[in-house]
């Protein structure tokens, strides 16, 4: 796994061998960001990353600029991964926070102008989280939520869907709540 562009382009991830995460392809990663390059400015932006497993999609949010991203990972050797990896690459801007997703969103009362959520591809429920980040008003006004998600997910109808976009096995949907 690499970061794909800016700041720390080209670095490589290797994550120990425990961790049990699936991280977001580099092909898909690339595609993704080639789509959000052209719809917004990175700079500026206040970003969480849900069920960060790797710190992958983080490490790539924050050699684009974003002001400050905050990943939220429940696994301890993954949050210690992340930690000591944003150590490394001197990522002040990146902060993880050891905690069940849904535990957090409840209690959160920040707003971002970006969440992206990769949860396990088998996770029940998956279709709960837009509503999730709605309802609590987690998005700044003109923020996006994106979802990876595996091709069985169904989420076309969910409120605040507007776009689905396929690279191989991975899914993103984007979604304005």
């Amino acid at each position: 796994m690499r970061i794909v562009s800016g700041k720390y382009k080209g670095r490589l991830i290797k994550p120990p061998k425990k961790i049990k995460a699936r991280p977001t392809t580099d092909f898909a990663k690339e595609n993704l960001f080639n789509i959000l390059e052209t719809r917004i400015d990175f700079e500026d932006k206040e970003v969480l990353d849900l069920f960060a497993g790797t710190g992958n999609m983080s490490y790539e949010f924050v050699s684009r600029g974003c002001k400050s991203v905050i990943a939220i990972e429940l696994n301890y050797p993954q949050v210690k991964f992340i930690k000591e990896t944003a150590n490394k690459m001197e990522m002040p801007q990146l902060k993880v926070k050891k905690a069940e997703v849904f535990s957090f969103l409840a209690s959160c009362s920040q707003q971002y102008d970006i969440i992206f959520a990769d949860p396990p591809y088998q996770m029940a429920n998956i279709e709960k989280l837009p509503e999730v980040i709605s309802q609590n008003k987690l998005l700044k006004p003109e923020g996006m939520f994106i979802l990876e998600h595996s091709k069985q997910a169904d989420l076309y109808t969910i409120h605040g869907f507007y776009e689905n976009r396929n690279y191989g096995s991975v899914n993103f949907s984007f979604f304005s709540l």
